[in-house]
């Protein structure tokens, strides 16, 4: 397959991730809790790394349901730190625990978590024209604006960077390079129709 993204090197893990799943459009709340848990767990480490360690992160975290994560107690916190199948980061275990309540209060709030992130897309994929991976930035205006607004309804773990990643992952922004063979190949696809999200204030 000629023309591929850099960063997807020859790893056959990270080239099948990024020929399948890198920037198609994701509006299924359990896989944007997955892309959220996993994005985290990434920072200051290898994004092969994560993949790597993907189908133990889904046995650990009963498949990123975020209502049986949003109950892990302090014993199912040391039963994840004796796992070497991820990344055992307190924090970064307590962040997905936390997140998975706020989740839950955005789902309650917008009816799906998916209706929450994409309305700052108003449901459309941003197609980026970049000539190389070097000129693709690591965070922009509106991921600072999403990350601003996590952050205020409690997440952690989800800064700017952090969120421009998770943009990527779930085809809110579509970034392929130009002579990448995946640019423009994902449709766009518009989340089901729902209640806006409120204004900036």
């Amino acid at each position: 397959m000629a023309g591929r993204c850099a960063w997807a090197g020859t790893d056959p893990l990270s080239i099948d991730y990024h020929d399948k799943e890198w920037g198609v459009p994701v509006h299924d709340d359990r896989r944007l809790f997955e892309f959220l848990v996993l994005e985290g767990a990434q920072a200051g480490l290898a994004w092969i790394t994560i993949l790597r360690k993907r189908d133990a992160y889904r046995k650990a975290f009963d498949g990123f349901d975020p209502r049986k994560v949003a109950r892990y107690d302090e014993r199912k916190v040391e039963e994840l730190m004796g796992n070497a199948g991820i990344v055992r980061n307190e924090l970064k275990i307590r962040s997905a625990i936390r997140n998975a309540k706020r989740f839950l209060e955005v789902q309650e709030e917008f009816g799906s978590f998916d209706r929450y992130i994409w309305g700052f897309t108003k449901g459309k994929t941003i197609r980026n024209s970049w000539k190389a991976m070097k000129d693709v930035p690591a965070r922009t205006p509106l991921s600072d604006e999403i990350s601003e607004d996590l952050r205020k309804r409690g997440f952690n773990f989800v800064g700017s960077t952090i969120v421009y990643a998770h943009m990527q992952a779930t085809g809110m922004v579509d970034d392929h390079v130009e002579g990448c063979w995946r640019r423009g190949v994902a449709r766009r696809a518009s989340p089901p129709a729902g209640r806006p999200r409120p204004p900036r204030a």
